[in-house]
């Protein structure tokens, strides 16, 4: 014999129970069966809003009464044939009509008693299973319905009843030893008390009906049919890549059935647990899957780790002071008050000092659990002994489950650091000697962010998801978007790093999706986007609190760059290729290194000097590793060396100028290149990532352009200045020549002053030969004295930044 359990959205409607009857009809065939089912999806629900607006002098009462009375109609249309319907019509009618009168009887007196309020919730099962019952005969005609009241026997406890199991156990032995139907449909979720009361087990308490009947049977197995396959190892509406669980203990069961794991009912397993009987976890809608089955069976060899769960709205409620320390009974007296309140305690944590407790209850507990404890220490707290009970609400607990954990070491820092690393506070730590669960309180709004980091630490294979939030889609973020699709499946199968674009922004448009953006049509979902505001981006980033999450900033924009401090606040890595920051005040620049440090959120900048060069990378392991830079000599403008390797005498100053913004090598406003203050902002970033402090001001700045280029205010005005002083720059070019040298804008910095110019570079120069756009950099330290470290390359260009953008995201998910 087995028992079978069919959930509320298994019997949601007349197509969902002919996969019930499918299943039954298949599974009569070589078992016995006793079929236990809930309510019709949603009907609790609606019982228990009729019941609240009839006592509340609410006459829409009528009305969901009658919209229950028509979906259990409706279904009986569909399913049982017309010459089988006059009896079941009757019955389900008075069943109504009772209703009815319970219901005008609460709105007459204006109040609802809780043993009203279980017959009236009972209702939703016992129409089902009647339906159900009547529905199945006409597939196996040895089938039977019973009322799960004339076998369940219960206290009074209204609303949550306690099981005489040494009654109930006899009774439904009895019962079934004299019934020799193939199948019996019973209703969960009720009984009644010995003196004949109606009663219930609690919500949920379907399942606990079920294994009430397994343990009293004796049955081979009990099956839980639901709307998903099994128990999982993260609530998949939360965590997109929980995994259906294989194999669990009963334990490791209750455990996450406990802390949330809504496939079971927490009671559920005591009664099959005493007996051995397996639980089979299984999907009405994909009846083939798997499922997940419960026994006693561990298996050591599997992750110690079955699964993370969850409660949400939790309180915690802190007792401390120094009158609590070495004084017996204390912790008595608090959890006297809160029973004496029939107030459930969900999470304990003491100081081994004993200076204070924390203990954990639902919010909808907490005031009435801080008054009670206030007046039963009103003498402490008055004499200072002890401080008034501390409450912190809107919170959750979040917990690691697994029957093998105890074996594995490091798994609570595993966890704790995982944590940490994302900025998710944590408020409390419980971890039992069995080591089962080691459970965690944090503030709820992290809770999506918590479950779903932890999920990827110890179920994904390690891989860690990285969240972008790209601002700047011109050139450089163009090409970066794309060089992210072209590598995301490299990355993801060998560097376990899971790339998502979440939001996209550029002047007038920005976009995001939770989920991630396609970056097959990114261009066009961008255009459909709502308005560009800086603001609500800021925001919308910070709301979506998703774990990893990196900002990417690929502008030139001062604005910009002044809200960095925002993310880095919230553990929100910043990658820039905008000089802006890191050349701004010394203070500003320092002040986002300490913001990066404290608050454990990379702040990366290698674009910032040259390009796709390792070149600060570079600097920062010579500094890590003690080394000290004494003097640096480097060509830093990649679009100046391009503009200067192809003036010549038949290719103008003022086309070569053009052609290096046409092919992305200098800034939107190329004067910023020409007039030396990009190179100036690079040396400058150099020279603090060294260890020096200095201001772009103290840097001296050779400018070759005449003074009515720099006074110029618009591009088309200032290309109209080159034009008018070509003479100047032929003059340059002839000197060269003359000079037989080549013309380079040079950054040097020694004995802690800087310089950025225009030189004419001989031949025997490292820096003569450099091509195209090419940087160069060569760094003197105390190590490297005679023959400095000399870093060369393309520096300027489109795809060469975006590969050092991303070059620092990747590095961000190696950390």
């Amino acid at each position: 014999m087995k028992v079978l359990k069919f959930g509320g959205t298994s019997v949601a409607n007349a197509q969902n129970i002919n996969l019930v009857l499918d299943i039954v009809t298949k599974k009569s065939q070589t078992d016995k069966l006793v079929v236990i089912v809930s309510a019709f999806s949603g009907v609790t629900d609606l019982l228990i809003l009729a019941a609240s607006n009839a006592a509340s002098k609410d006459k829409n009462y009528q009305e969901i009464v009658t919209q229950i009375e028509k979906k259990h109609i409706d279904v009986i249309e569909e399913l049982v044939p017309i010459t089988e319907k006059s009896d079941l019509l009757n019955t389900i009618n008075s069943d109504i009509n009772h209703l009815k009168t319970l219901l005008d009887g609460c709105y007459l007196l204006g109040e609802l008693s809780n043993r009203t309020s279980d017959t009236i919730l009972s209702f939703g099962e016992l129409l089902s299973s009647q339906i159900i019952a009547k529905a199945l005969q006409q597939r196996i005609k040895s089938t039977d319905f019973k009322d799960s009241r004339d076998l369940i026997k219960t206290n009074n406890q209204f609303g949550k009843a306690v099981v005489n199991f040494d009654i109930t156990d006899v009774l439904i032995a009895d019962y079934f030893n004299s019934n020799d139907a193939q199948v019996t449909v019973m209703p969960g979720f009720i009984a009644s008390s010995l003196d004949g009361n109606n009663t219930t087990l609690g919500r949920g308490g379907s399942d606990y009906t079920a294994a009430i009947m397994a343990s009293a049977l004796n049955v081979s197995q009990l099956e839980i049919w639901t709307d998903v396959n099994g128990m999982y190892t993260a609530n998949p509406k939360i965590v997109k890549q929980a995994q259906p669980i294989d194999t669990i203990s009963y334990q490791e069961a209750m455990e996450l059935s406990h802390f949330g794991a809504k496939v079971l009912y927490p009671p559920t397993i005591q009664p099959v647990l005493k007996k051995n009987i397996p639980i089979l976890i299984k999907n009405t809608f994909e009846p083939e899957a798997e499922g997940t089955y419960i026994s006693s069976n561990e298996n050591a060899n599997e992750n110690p780790i079955k699964g993370i769960s969850h409660i949400d709205k939790i309180a915690l409620l802190t007792l401390e002071g120094s009158g609590m320390i070495g004084v017996s009974g204390s912790s008595k007296r608090l959890f006297e008050v809160l029973s004496n309140e029939n107030i459930n305690v969900i999470f304990i944590t003491q100081a081994s000092s004993e200076h204070s407790i924390c203990i954990g209850i639902l919010n909808q507990d907490a005031d009435i659990a801080t008054k009670a404890i206030d007046k039963a220490f009103e003498l402490e707290i008055s004499q200072n002994k002890i401080d008034n009970c501390i409450v912190e609400k809107n919170l959750c607990i979040v917990a690691l489950v697994g029957e093998s954990m105890k074996n594995h070491q490091g798994l609570s820092g595993k966890m704790f650091s995982t944590l940490g690393k994302n900025n998710v506070n944590i408020r409390a730590i419980a971890q039992g000697a069995s080591e089962r669960n080691i459970s965690v309180v944090i503030d709820e709004s992290d809770v999506k962010k918590a479950l779903n980091t932890l999920h990827e630490r110890f179920f994904e294979d390690n891989t860690k998801q990285l969240n972008l939030f790209v601002m700047g889609v011109g050139n450089v973020g163009e090409k970066f978007i794309d060089q992210i699709s072209q590598q995301k499946k490299f990355l993801k199968e060998n560097l376990k790093i899971n790339l998502r674009v979440i939001a996209v922004s550029n002047s007038r448009k920005m976009h995001f999706d939770e989920e991630g953006i396609s970056l097959k049509d990114w261009k066009n979902t961008l255009n459909d986007g709502e308005t560009a505001n800086a603001a609500l981006f800021i925001s919308n980033v910070k709301k979506l609190n998703l774990r990893n999450s990196i900002f990417v900033d690929i502008t030139a924009n001062e604005s910009v760059s002044q809200t960095y401090e925002h993310y880095l606040r919230d553990t929100i890595a910043v990658v820039t290729c905008n000089k802006i920051a890191c050349s701004s005040v010394y203070e500003n620049y320092s002040n986002l290194k300490r913001l990066s440090r404290k608050y454990n959120a990379p702040f990366l900048f290698e674009t910032n000097v040259g390009a796709g060069l390792p070149i600060i990378d570079t600097l920062k392991h010579l500094i890590a590793s003690g080394d000290k830079v004494n003097k640096i000599q480097a060509v830093l403008s990649g679009s100046l060396n391009f503009i200067f390797n192809n003036f010549s005498e038949t290719y103008n100053f003022h086309d070569v100028v053009k052609e290096a913004g046409v092919q992305g090598f200098t800034e939107p406003d190329p004067k910023i290149d020409l007039s030396g203050v990009d190179v100036a902002r690079k040396i400058l970033i150099l020279i603090r990532e060294s260890g020096y402090k200095m201001e772009i001001d103290e840097i001296q700045n050779n400018s070759f352009l005449p003074k009515a280029c720099m006074e110029t205010t618009n591009n088309e005005d200032f290309f109209k200045s080159l034009t008018a002083n070509a003479t100047h720059f032929d003059n340059l070019l002839a000197e060269a020549k003359k000079k037989e040298s080549r013309l380079k804008f040079v950054a040097t910095f020694e004995n802690g002053k800087a310089s950025v110019g225009l030189e004419f570079i001989p031949k025997e120069s490292p820096f003569y030969n450099l091509e195209g756009k090419d940087n160069i950099v060569q760094f003197y330290t105390d190590r490297y004295v005679d023959q400095p470290l000399l870093i060369k390359g393309a520096g300027a260009g489109a795809a060469v930044t975006a590969s050092g953008i991303f070059a620092d995201v990747i590095r961000i998910g190696n950390v």
